[in-house]
């Protein structure tokens, strides 16, 4: 029997007693929001009905929950927090604490105050419902690269994990580089008693700690199986890498988020690109697994199969978004299917078993002139041939904005004071010269990737069309350096190509082809002079309900919205005083009522000002 913690919080001066319940794991699946994608394969949907498109204008903020400040907070940052909730708890950390919250209230149960180990992961953290050895836990990263193991229910270490609940996972991985970076920035995955880690490494300079993915038991922290991103001598596809090149490479991990396909025993990992980023003259080779979708065998870590969606990147297209895992009706059968967002918004949908392609996918050759002295472009690239890019994959000159002439202008003068632009497109070789890159590095979609509707068998995206100004050159024992800029105006956040600059769209899973698509986003000074359906760019995810309404933040007019799944139409719009960088969340609380929570923070890459974090909760009135 495992245990969940059932809130019912009595105030007695100022005390609050917790009292437990003990109910299996299939009780809260319906009504809570207990791993980071709702599910742990990702989807992002909630079977929560009673929120619909006639009664979601109804919504008003229920509460809301500011994180202390002061001197123990540490320093201001933005926040991509996706909390949790099981049975009226809600989890979440903040800039220096993990807390838990009454979720129905905001009212607060405990408090863990993380003391030197760095800022938490920035995402989130994962819930193991514990068993008759350990309690339930909840588990969270550090950016200093700790794993810490807190009781669910009373913030207390758990002392059989690690180091009295704390796992060093720096231990084997930066003996050699000790001043390099390690650290997590998303939950790990959970299958079964495993906790799986991702790490965040360095992206620079080429050689660094290394990107493996790890699990560990849940019980004790033990290490249990290493899956090595970039293969030693003897593992499938060292080949792809010529020479030495393999050895000490940093890079090719997955800082982003990990499903786990249960019934089947699978793990999917998207892993980014190998170091450094935008150069691989001293990589030459394809580069497994760097930007590859692999699937392991999940109690073993052994490669069931993968797929690589960049060969020799250096254009930064990590894959770093959760795979979402889905059925698709095709061909007259049901499969079981995995969907990938990548940077450059091209979707590629697989078989979950066997990695095959559900939609044809082709290698397409890719320019191979411009590239600067010593690198060695792969000649092809994959492309989905069914479903489109989401996205502005080129620019050409003539694209330019012309919103309004000061924009026109702003954007000319940007390109003549860079010497003039090379136009490109997702695999432009660099040089020297600064080429128009689209998408840029933050990529058309970026970690918060999709949700999916399966009442509608609609995968829903949004996206940015926001480019960057890219030259790279070799300069002695410098090595290679990379100079970049957004192509927009950063006072305006208006891009300098033409709009759309931000969408939010549906592609129907059971052809591969697009349903709808709608603006997301707007500048009201745009709004003003009659030019409508921008959109803005935009971080930050969507989720589904079964009651037929997706929500997302994301943008940078400060909005929380509504949309109706089926048909892309916005129903509902509050102003949350930041940009919400985030996924939300929706929940049963202990009062039936139907909740909806984001965390809002503005900051991060789009250069919007950074907010104490508060977190907005929503109900119906």
């Amino acid at each position: 029997m495992a245990f969940v913690i059932l809130a019912a919080l009595l105030p007695v001066n100022r005390v609050f007693i917790v009292v437990l319940s003990l109910v299996p794991p299939a009780a809260y699946a319906q009504t809570d929001w207990p791993v980071y994608g709702h599910d742990q394969g990702g989807t992002r949907f909630s079977p929560l009905t009673q929120i619909t498109p006639k009664n979601v204008a109804s919504l008003q903020e229920a509460w809301t929950y500011a994180p202390a400040s002061g001197p123990s907070s540490g320093r201001m940052r933005s926040s991509e927090m996706t909390p949790l909730v099981i049975g009226n708890v809600m989890y979440l950390t903040t800039v220096q604490r993990a807390v838990a919250l009454e979720a129905d209230t905001g009212r607060q149960i405990w408090e863990y105050e993380i003391r030197d180990k760095g800022l938490p992961a920035i995402r989130g953290l994962a819930y193991w419902p514990g068993d008759r050895q350990s309690p339930a836990t909840v588990f969270f990263g550090t950016e200093a690269g700790f794993l810490i193991a807190l009781n669910a229910a009373t913030g207390k270490q758990v002392p059989g994990f690690g180091d009295e609940g704390v796992l060093n996972l720096k231990t084997g991985m930066t003996e050699k580089f000790p001043s390099a970076h390690y650290g997590l920035s998303s939950p790990p995955a959970i299958y079964k008693n495993l906790i799986i880690t991702g790490s965040h490494v360095q992206e620079q300079p080429q050689l660094g700690p290394p990107g493996d993915i790890r699990a560990f038991d849940a019980h004790t922290g033990k290490p249990v199986w290493t899956f090595h991103t970039i293969p030693q001598p003897g593992e499938p596809g060292h080949e792809t890498w010529k020479g030495d090149s393999w050895k000490d490479r940093s890079g090719a991990n997955v800082w982003g988020v990990v499903t786990v396909d249960v019934a089947n025993g699978l793990v999917f990992l998207p892993i980014g690109c190998a170091t450094y980023d935008y150069y691989g003259g001293d990589r030459e080779g394809a580069n497994l697994y760097g930007d590859s979708l692999v699937a392991l065998d999940a109690a073993t870590g052994k490669v069931k199969w993968f797929f690589q969606t960049t060969h020799h990147d250096v254009w930064d297209r990590d894959l770093e978004s959760a795979p979402v895992l889905l059925d698709i009706v095709h061909g007259g059968r049901k499969i079981p299917a995995v969907a990938l967002m990548t940077k450059q918004t091209l979707v590629f949908f697989f078989d979950r078993l066997t990695g095959k392609p559900i939609y044809p996918v082709e290698e397409r050759a890719v320019p191979q002139d411009g590239a600067i002295a010593g690198e060695h472009l792969w000649p092809t690239q994959p492309f989905p041939i069914v479903t489109p890019p989401l996205s502005r994959t080129s620019f050409r000159l003539d694209e330019l904005a012309k919103v309004t002439p000061e924009h026109e202008k702003f954007c000319k003068d940007l390109i003549e004071s860079s010497g003039g632009i090379r136009p490109g497109g997702i695999f432009t070789p660099f040089n020297e010269k600064p080429t128009a890159m689209f998408p840029a590095t933050l990529g058309g979609s970026n970690w918060h990737g999709a949700s999916f509707d399966p009442k509608l068998g609609y995968l829903l995206v949004n996206t940015q069309s926001l480019g960057e100004l890219f030259q790279i050159s070799v300069e002695g024992e410098r090595g290679p350096i990379a100079r970049r800029k957004l192509f927009w105006d950063p006072n305006s956040h208006w891009p300098c190509q033409q709009p759309p600059w931000g969408e939010f769209m549906a592609v129907d899973v059971n052809t591969g082809k697009m349903a709808w698509k709608a603006p997301l986003g707007s500048f009201p000074e745009l709004d003003a002079k009659g030019i409508h359906g921008a959109g803005t760019p935009n971080i930050g995810g969507s989720i589904a309900s079964a009651g037929g309404v997706s929500f997302i933040g994301a943008t940078l007019d400060n909005k929380f919205r509504a949309f109706d799944s089926k048909t892309g139409k916005e129903l509902w719009a509050a102003d949350v005083g930041a940009a919400a960088h985030s996924i939300p969340i929706t929940y049963q609380g202990r009062d039936g009522k139907q909740y909806v929570a984001v965390m809002v923070s503005g900051g991060g890459f789009l250069g919007d000002p950074v907010k104490p974090p508060v977190l907005h909760v929503y109900a119906l009135r």
